[in-house]
């Protein structure tokens, strides 16, 4: 298994490394959006028809299989996140959600910072939870918006602030 990077040093341990998605995690990856969207996205677009029909883990990893060297996976034995990558765009970082609050989400974000020069991305303006992730992270909302295509809801963007 060949990680990348370093890892981040903790007081008493070392945190799992970040590695380079490969086709055996797509079920895992698929799964982690999978729970994510139905527990932080159902409530708010309250669609039955796409959170339990379409939204599925094997069209997830047919959809995914194409941008595998864009995704990367936090893997201490199991996969317990993921984060998506495009250039210096953020453009997924789920955190299996019973796993949420453990530094995971950090370290997939701290790696796309670090290796990518990642410094942008776009939240849901309802996911406070998220919004206020990425600013303890030192990303900003700019103020520009964009509807979430098909509802009425909005997308804010967040830029990383240059110290």
């Amino acid at each position: 298994m060949e990680f990348i990077g370093n890892g981040i040093a903790d007081a008493d341990r070392i945190l799992p490394l970040v590695r380079k998605a490969n086709m055996n995690d797509l079920s895992r990856i698929a799964e982690i959006q999978v729970f994510n969207y139905r527990l932080y996205f159902y409530p708010i677009f309250k669609s039955d028809e796409y959170y339990f029909d379409e939204l599925r883990v094997p069209s997830l990893m047919k959809a995914y299989e194409s941008g595998l060297d864009s995704l990367y996976v936090y893997d201490d034995g199991v996969v317990k996140g993921f984060i998506k990558i495009e250039g210096t765009y953020i453009a997924r970082l789920y955190v299996e959600p019973v796993l949420q609050n453990a530094s995971i989400g950090s370290v997939l974000l701290e790696y796309a910072v670090r290796e990518h020069n990642a410094d942008h991305l776009w939240a849901l303006e309802k996911n406070v939870k998220a919004i206020r992730f990425y600013e303890k992270h030192g990303f900003a909302a700019t103020g520009e918006k964009k509807p979430e295509d098909g509802t009425t809801e909005y997308l804010v963007l967040l830029k990383r602030q240059k110290k």
